[in-house]
């Protein structure tokens, strides 16, 4: 399948809309948005490593409400169960069967909040959805469906009594990124404007959630030349073989990475991916996917700075005209 650039320049502009839309309940952070919504139309999901208060449940919800969605929140307790989230059979006596009751996973966008607060089994019950996008229940199978999409936070400051992700459940992540406090221009106009207490409740619906998967084969037919395949290539190696680093990108996470990249390049109008794409999902698409050595870490090396040093180390293609 050739795209157009006329289906380019349309994509762009329902792109637009929804960024425009959803920037009514999430103000300032647009860069995010545009985040959130590829990792939408890529069919991925999102891990948000924030505080308190910064806004991911507005976000979560204003997507969904934007692409006409259902939408559910879980919190994630050490005392939350798998069958909390995924569902259960229950015994009807009338009809005298079990019947299945769908867990709140069953929704559009379902927001995981503190998901490193329940346990590595409540935790592993997410990976088969996420990856596969159905639920095993009795060795009986049911779809999610489509779209469908899991935001999931922790906060970054309180680490006590939580459970960490494992690599194997990071990596089922498409993005990673943070909300982090408004500016001060965003702060004066959600001040100006308390008497709204819910600002996602406000959002209306934009596109249908039908569309969603239409549009995410188009960014799928998006060209990536062999040259930045190789760009790519060449990158998440020097993430495994660099000095600070005990865990570099897996090859999912370089599929993740050319994915993401295409629809990142036609929701900017193009028919192409550029290295300036690459560039510019490199944080949310690599650094939950690299962990530095023990000996990094004391001398206080970051993911940020291996991520620096390997743009710098691996040369960029030249860009050719399309």
């Amino acid at each position: 399948m050739t795209i157009s650039p006329d289906q380019a320049a349309r994509f762009r502009d329902t792109f637009e809309l929804m960024v425009a839309n959803i920037g009514q309940a999430v103000l300032g952070k647009e860069h995010v948005v545009r985040l959130a919504l590829t990792c939408l139309l890529t069919g991925g999901h999102l891990l948000l490593e924030d505080y308190p208060g910064t806004g991911k449940t507005s976000l979560a919800r204003a997507l969904a409400r934007t692409v006409q969605g259902s939408h559910s929140r879980i919190q994630f307790t050490p005392d939350l169960l798998p069958t909390d989230v995924t569902g259960v059979q229950v015994y009807d006596q009338a009809s005298r069967r079990f019947e299945f009751m769908r867990g709140p996973i069953f929704h559009s966008i379902v927001l995981a909040d503190e998901i490193n607060r329940a346990s590595p089994k409540t935790q592993s019950a997410l990976l088969e959805v996420m990856d596969e996008g159905r639920v095993t229940v009795d060795g009986i199978s049911y779809d999610v469906g489509r779209p469908f999409m899991v935001i999931a936070t922790q906060n970054p400051v309180e680490q006590a009594g939580t459970y960490p992700l494992p690599e194997a459940q990071l990596d089922r992540f498409l993005m990673k990124t943070s909300l982090d406090y408004p500016d001060h221009d965003a702060m004066v106009e959600l001040l100006r404007t308390a008497a709204v207490r819910d600002r996602a409740a406000e959002v209306q619906p934009k596109v249908s959630a039908e569309i969603l998967v239409p549009l995410g084969r188009l960014a799928d037919a998006v060209t990536v030349r062999t040259e930045t395949l190789s760009y790519v290539s060449r990158l998440t190696e020097a993430t495994r073989r660099h000095k600070h680093t005990k865990l570099g990108v897996s090859a999912r996470g370089a599929l993740a990475y050319v994915r993401c990249a295409k629809t990142w390049a036609i929701a900017h109008g193009r028919t192409f991916v550029t290295p300036d794409d690459i560039r510019a999902l490199a944080y949310p698409v690599l650094s939950h996917r690299i962990q530095v050595n023990a000996e990094a870490q004391f001398d206080g090396v970051t993911v940020e700075q291996v991520v620096n040093e390997v743009f710098t180390e691996i040369a960029a293609p030249l860009e050719r005209v399309a």
